[in-house]
């Protein structure tokens, strides 16, 4: 039985629902490393990995069409992958069981829940959000102008992370029984939020203790 305080923390979460700075503010709040994609692309240079490559790796399903472009006309992305998307999302995910293996971390999208399912360290969350507040939060960081192009942005950004993370992982994306945790942070603070997922990890933690003393 691994030690429950060595968490493994992934979070999945709708466009404009405040996933990457919940996810910093439980990272500092527990003293482990945070990663996103662009942290997870330096982290793929220190293995060895090309830097571009993660780069390339985004939250969408791969194109068939795309992909015979990219073997015809010398994609940058066919190069760096030799098979396209697939290839992609392979190194990406030996990347994210690097990372999960060197210690405790959080780890924001990337299908990580799906990468890093078989170890007992892991706790997965999946955040979501009202249109409106989702809205806002992407209006006040200057992506759109107005709520109704906020609103039309999430959810086109949605379509493609349900649709990749379905495709490479055979689950559906936000479905509740795939993760440890949902939560709806429409009415909540990013502090608030971060307060909630830590009285659960250690609801969790006990449980686990509990586990771990009956004979």
């Amino acid at each position: 039985m691994s030690n429950p305080k060595e968490h493994i923390i992934v979070i999945g979460r709708q466009f404009g629902s405040g996933g990457r700075e919940i996810g910093r503010l439980l990272a500092k709040s527990l003293g482990i490393p945070y990663y996103d994609k662009e942290l997870l692309s330096e982290a793929a240079k220190r293995f060895g990995y090309r830097h571009e490559l993660l780069e390339k790796a985004d939250e969408r399903r791969p194109s068939p069409f795309r992909a015979l472009f990219d073997a015809g006309y010398g994609s940058p992305t066919y190069g760096l992958s030799g098979l396209g998307r697939e290839r992609l999302y392979l190194a990406q995910s030996e990347v994210v069981r690097r990372i999960a293996a060197e210690g405790p971390c959080v780890i924001v999208g990337r299908t990580a829940d799906y990468i890093v399912r078989d170890d007992e360290r892991l706790t997965s969350i999946f955040l979501h959000c009202d249109d409106a507040a989702r809205a806002r939060r992407i209006v006040s960081r200057q992506d759109c102008c107005d709520e109704a192009s906020a609103i039309e942005m999430a959810r086109k950004h949605d379509r493609h992370r349900e649709n990749y993370y379905n495709y490479f992982t055979g689950r559906k994306w936000g479905h509740a029984a795939n993760y440890h945790l949902t939560l709806d942070v429409s009415r909540l603070s990013a502090e608030a939020a971060v307060k909630l997922i830590l009285q659960f990890l250690e609801l969790k933690d006990s449980a686990t203790e509990n586990e771990a003393k009956q004979p």
